[in-house]
């Protein structure tokens, strides 16, 4: 469903677990933005009502999941550290068409948070899934489900300002181009991307 062309090495899970701390920061900050991203679509488009009605849910429950992480912080004795550059998103964003006819470039905004979204619902399901502490790996998969779910949101969304056909052919360059950008990023165990 999901479409990513390069799985996350499963390695990924054994070193995020060493750094559950570092995880759980980024895990915060990376809802933060996704909530702010929502409110940054709604603010540009206004006038989309579709895009306003179908984001509005999705800002509170990003911002519920951040609050759910920093319950999940706070019962671990942890304190959230500073945000840090998520270098898989900046690039993510480069992917984003500039100079275009407007209804093509609020497609890519779309399918760039589609993709965030698909990529955060697979590690979440890879936590959920191999990560030892049991709150953890049901925490995450109730989270996995929603972002399967706002990831089906923004696709849908694309193809209510644009053809079905051109946002199809789009994501699928946009999932290659992903692949490149996780080929090419380090894989870190301190971050969610």
């Amino acid at each position: 469903m999901l479409g990513l062309k390069l799985p996350t090495d499963p390695r990924w899970v054994n070193i995020a677990e060493k750094n559950i701390a570092e995880i759980l920061t980024d895990h915060a900050y990376c809802e933060q933005k996704a909530a702010s991203s929502c409110i940054s679509l709604i603010v540009h488009y206004p006038e989309r009502e579709q895009l306003v009605e179908m984001l509005m849910p999705v800002v509170t429950e990003e911002w519920g999941h951040f609050r759910m992480v920093l319950r999940e912080m706070k019962k671990r004795g942890l304190t959230l550290g500073r945000q840090r550059k998520d270098e898989y998103v900046a690039e993510l964003q480069k992917l984003e068409r500039k100079g275009i006819h407007p209804e093509k470039q609020l497609m890519d905004k779309l399918l760039i948070n589609a993709l965030i979204e698909a990529r955060s619902c697979e590690r979440f399901r890879l936590l959920s899934l191999h990560i030892a502490d049991e709150a953890l790996r049901s925490f995450y998969h109730e989270l996995m489900i929603s972002e399967a779910n706002h990831y089906v949101n923004f696709v849908k969304l694309a193809k209510e300002y644009s053809p079905t056909v051109e946002v199809d052919a789009r994501l699928e360059e946009m999932l290659v181009a992903e692949a490149e950008i996780m080929q090419q990023i380090a894989m870190r165990g301190d971050r969610m991307h």
